[in-house]
């Protein structure tokens, strides 16, 4: 039996093939931002030619990808059109008024995804406990198909006031839709997004409707290719909050796979820890386009309620708000393909990247901007014979020219301090970002470990781990394509959600239990159409707060049979997660519930992170050695270099140093050491006492 998983990134595309009892292949190939699915073919194409296996030996295929979010980000979904409540036609340019620069004069945010012309207003009203205060009007809704079936709208979004509370106008449109114009792609926000606050509701909705068409023709070219080649079950995709589900959910309702590659990476990251003994974790993704930086407290990944797409500077409050549970993450324009330039005396760091296409300039495709990639070549971090497994050939001395044109001339350095500079540069917007997921958030550094992964990750981790007092990286086995390894640990996982808001007191059992019912037969729904064979483990959580606060904690709630007794238990652990939170909670507060949560997890055997590889037992010398720039000793160092796969089970290295893996590079920087666990992964003691 064999696993394959793929992970699209914005420059390479990542590759594990894993099978029963033999070592694990890993592929790293440039992606086709053009048509994500050509790279992988193509891939998928040479692990089976490499392996010496047919198609029709996969027993499993899953996929993390970017499609909805490069659909987003980059303004290239179909024509959609929002239908909503009269007098609401422009919720989605209205917005929140919220300043993410307070002192920026010109600050903009990103374009709605539908054009104000393409939102049309029924005539209805729902209140917000559901009573319907005024019924759908029939002549303003066929009024509404009439302009639809003029149009050349693929796709609508159907947002109503208070849908949460009674879904029954938007069914109505939808019915009307589908009888006139069968080929429309209709998303409804009490199906999507049934959450309260109408901004963010609408804007998921219309999100999902957006992507859908690119999605649905994605996704169904990919697997029928698949099924052409002799793969015979369906694939799975990854879900922004870590679960895998069906292609069939995944066309209907693509906005739950925006985040999907990165959240691979952080559940990779959590079981690596596991592996180290360690439970809290900061994960660091560094790839050819960004930089991604999650959390893992006590062993589970931190998992946010909201997120924002197309964000503005990376900046929070800038960007699309998605109202759907998605692992908690940071990402910042500092990949290894992150353009380097220089302004007013200092050194920027993108966030505009050269990507796959045409790439760094050592790349030798056709790029002309200095990059992190070429600065790191520069410095000798990088080897230009062994980049992705000796695939690619780097060419050093058009690195150079380009790191000093761009930054030496301009600033009058050297050009391996100029590197030096861009790489630092890089290393202090990560560090920002860094400090954000961690001191920012309530995390102690010094009681976390970091585990850095991606192409780029394990060369600047070090350096980041000691800036913000991290004393132990965790460098993983397969490092360099975590995120696809992430894949083979993922499990189907169905969250089924809804707005209700609720004070929490004894007489109230009686409404969380009707709450709960209503989700179980949601989610009952949903993992139908997930297809697989499987006794789901059940959780609740919730979103609560004190009765007159304006936002609410995550708060896991009992999964006991729901009596009398149950709003005693529902408030104690209210009070025990605030208190984790804010450090103290009040019991004589009244506590309010807002929105409830449901989930299905199916534990299945095939899920594990062991690929079957075990670091040697005996380890073999360093292969040579290379000049390698270290700001320690403000020149070069002659380096040893090691290669990953021959280092035994607890080897010491002491650095400088340089462990080079096909897919990655790990630097190991001077007063620093390293060692190897059994299971190869790669542990770096910064230094930092905890």
């Amino acid at each position: 039996m064999w696993r394959m998983a793929f992970d699209i990134g914005g420059t390479f595309t990542d590759f594990v093939l894993a099978g029963v009892g033999e070592a694990p292949r890993f592929l790293k190939i440039a992606s086709t931002p053009n048509d994500p699915s050509v790279a992988v073919i193509a891939g998928f194409d040479k692990l089976l030619t490499d392996a010496g296996i047919s198609a029709s030996s996969i027993s499993t295929v899953l996929h993390a990808t970017t499609v909805a979010t490069n659909a987003i980000i980059e303004r290239k979904g179909r024509p959609t059109a929002l239908v909503t409540t009269a007098g609401f036609r422009d919720v989605l340019l209205i917005g929140r008024q919220k300043r993410y620069e307070t002192y920026d004069l010109h600050m903009d945010k990103p374009p709605p995804l539908v054009a104000r012309r393409n939102v049309l207003e029924v005539t209805e009203r729902v209140g917000p406990n559901g009573e319907i205060e005024e019924p759908i009007d029939l002549v303003s809704l066929n009024a509404m198909v009439d302009t639809l079936a003029e149009s050349d709208i693929e796709s609508v979004a159907v947002s109503l006031l208070h849908a949460y509370a009674n879904p029954t106008h938007e069914h109505i449109i939808k019915d009307a839709l589908q009888a006139r114009l069968p080929n429309l792609l209709v998303s409804l926000s009490s199906t999507i997004s049934p959450k309260f606050r109408e901004y963010e509701r609408t804007s998921t909705t219309v999100a999902n409707a957006y992507v859908r068409p690119i999605v649905a023709d994605y996704i169904s070219k990919l697997q029928s290719t698949l099924s052409k080649r002799g793969v015979e079950n369906e694939m799975f995709i990854m879900q922004s909050a870590g679960g895998l589900i069906s292609t069939t959910i995944a066309i209907e309702e693509p906005i739950r796979i925006v985040e999907s590659g990165p959240a691979a990476g952080v559940l990779m990251s959590a079981l690596v820890g596991t592996e180290a003994n360690e439970k809290s974790i900061i994960t660091f993704d560094m790839g050819g386009t960004t930089a991604k930086l999650g959390a893992v407290d006590n062993g589970i990944p931190a998992i946010t309620p909201t997120f924002e797409v197309d964000l503005i500077r990376y900046r929070a409050g800038s960007g699309l708000p998605i109202n759907m549970p998605a692992i908690e993450l940071l990402e910042i324009g500092a990949g290894g393909g992150s353009i380097a330039r220089a302004e007013f005396g200092v050194i920027h760091i993108g966030p505009e990247s050269a990507g796959a296409d045409p790439g760094p300039i050592c790349y030798g495709l056709g790029g002309q901007r200095a990059t992190i990639t070429d600065a790191n070549l520069v410095l000798g971090y990088l080897n230009p014979h062994f980049f992705n497994a000796g695939a690619m050939k780097l060419d050093v001395h058009a690195a150079k020219i380009g790191v000093e044109r761009d930054i030496g001339q301009p600033l009058h350095l050297e050009v391996d301090r100029a590197a030096w500079g861009i790489h630092a540069a890089a290393n202090a917007n990560m560090e920002k970002a860094m400090r954000i997921v961690s001191v920012e958030r309530g995390r102690d550094p010094r009681q976390f470990a970091l585990v850095a992964f991606g192409g780029a990750g394990p060369v600047h981790a070090a350096r980041l781990a000691k800036a913000i007092g991290i004393p132990k990286v965790i460098v993983p086995f397969g490092a360099g394509v975590g995120s696809a390894i992430g894949l083979l640990r993922a499990e189907p996982k169905i969250d089924a959600s809804i707005t209700r808001v609720l004070e929490i007191v004894p007489e109230s059992h009686s409404h969380i239990a009707d709450i709960y019912l209503k989700l179980k037969q949601q989610a009952d729904r949903d993992l139908r159409r997930l297809g697989v064979d499987a006794v789901p483990n059940w959780s609740r959580y919730g979103y609560l707060r004190y009765q007159g606060q304006g936002y609410e904690i995550r708060v896991d709630l009992p999964l006991v049979p729901i009596d009398s007794d149950y709003p005693d238990g529902v408030c104690r652990a209210f009070h025990d997660a605030y208190a984790r939170n804010y450090g103290y909670h009040d019991k004589l507060a009244t506590i309010e519930a807002v929105d409830w949560h449901l989930v299905a997890t199916l534990e299945t055997p095939e899920a594990t992170l062991d690929l079957g590889w075990r670091a040697p037992e005996e380890s073999s010398d360093s292969l040579n050695n290379r000049q390698v720039w270290f700001t320690e000793n403000a020149n070069f160092v002659n380096t040893p270099i090691y290669d990953r796969r021959n280092l035994g089970e607890n080897r010491l290295i002491n650095g400088p140093a340089i462990v080079e893996d096909p897919e990655a590079t790990i630097v190991i920087p001077p007063a620093m050491s390293a060692t190897v666990s059994s299971q190869g992964h790669i542990i770096i003691d910064t230094g930092v006492d905890p």
